[in-house]
């Protein structure tokens, strides 16, 4: 994008973003797991970062908040760095559900019975069981630390009272999960899969945390802020997929059509976006609507996407 086009982003983004807030009172904050019904509903804030280490903020960007489902981009890529293509899609599958990110309805029609795509809670559950490690908190603790790495901040770490509420009240993934085992797609003990899937959610960082993460991804697995490759090629080019075809739940299609970036939400509200070779972006706004994805913040990102024609169709 040329200079000037970043001026104008710079000059034009705390207006934009106010007129998206507007949109907060269109959705309801998540509450089915306690903790995050705290957040406040007319949150909206947004974090660019280029190559070049030029960043654009704006709103309520340095607000914390919890990765939820968007950590399902990265320990997917783990597990493919653990193991390779060809275990993790034994496990897992490659296609669009058009379900409930935690419908059970496909599990139960399609055979073998795996899940249907890495980025559906059974999905995740399963990938989460993939990552190597001799116990659950060795696990944990490898997941931590590769994020840690991607968002260049050693201080990333969990939100223990998001994690200690998803494991009371997470019945229907604990449900996914033991349909799973019944199956033999999970071979450790559910709890124990659990554990790491719900620690990983419970991630927290902020915009700037997932604009970083997301600018690796946009220049193929490599940090451009220092030159050091973290993900394989191949590996990002999946993972970039999955958020294009299955990243903002089943409004995947419409935010395609719409947007035309990578990106992948949250039901805490954020999301990460990433314009290839260009930008990593990080979006935070709680108030989702009827998909799970936030509100404001797919507004903001149409509107961005428009005004610089980033949609890769």
């Amino acid at each position: 994008m040329s200079i000037e086009h970043m001026e104008q982003m710079e000059t034009l983004l705390p207006e934009w973003l106010e007129t998206s807030r507007l949109r907060t009172g269109q959705g309801e904050v998540a509450s089915y797991i306690p903790e995050l019904a705290k957040a406040a509903r007319d949150t909206l804030g947004v974090f660019v970062a280029d190559s070049q280490g030029k960043t654009i903020a704006a709103g309520d960007y340095g607000i914390p908040f919890t990765m939820q489902s968007i950590s399902k981009v990265f320990t997917l890529i783990l597990a493919l760095m653990d193991h390779g293509e060809e275990a993790v899609f034994y496990n897992v599958g490659k296609e669009p559900t058009g379900d409930d990110f935690n419908s059970m309805i496909k599990l139960e029609l399609v055979e073998p019975g795996i899940p249907f795509n890495p980025l559906i809670n059974a999905g995740a559950i399963t990938v989460s069981s993939l990552i190597a490690g001799d116990s659950p908190e060795d696990k944990s603790q490898r997941i931590l630390q590769f994020f840690r790495k991607l968002a260049g901040n050693d201080g990333l770490d969990y939100n223990m009272d998001v994690y200690h509420s998803e494991l009371e009240t997470g019945d229907l993934n604990r449900s996914l999960a033991y349909f799973l085992k019944q199956n033999g797609v999970l071979k450790d003990p559910v709890e124990d899969v659990l554990s790491v899937y719900f620690k990983h959610c419970s991630i927290e960082v902020n915009c700037a945390d997932l604009s970083r993460m997301a600018l690796v991804l946009a220049f193929d697995g490599v940090d451009p802020c220092n030159g050091e490759k973290l993900i394989p090629r191949r590996y990002v080019q999946i993972a970039k997929t999955f958020m294009v075809t299955c990243g903002m739940y089943n409004a995947s299609g419409e935010f395609a059509i719409d947007v035309g970036i990578p990106a992948k939400s949250g039901v805490s509200g954020g999301i990460l976006a990433l314009v290839p070779g260009q930008y990593g972006i990080g979006v935070v706004g709680p108030s989702l609507n009827s998909k799970g994805n936030s509100t404001a913040g797919v507004h903001l990102l149409e509107r961005l996407s428009k005004e610089f024609s980033w949609s890769l169709f």
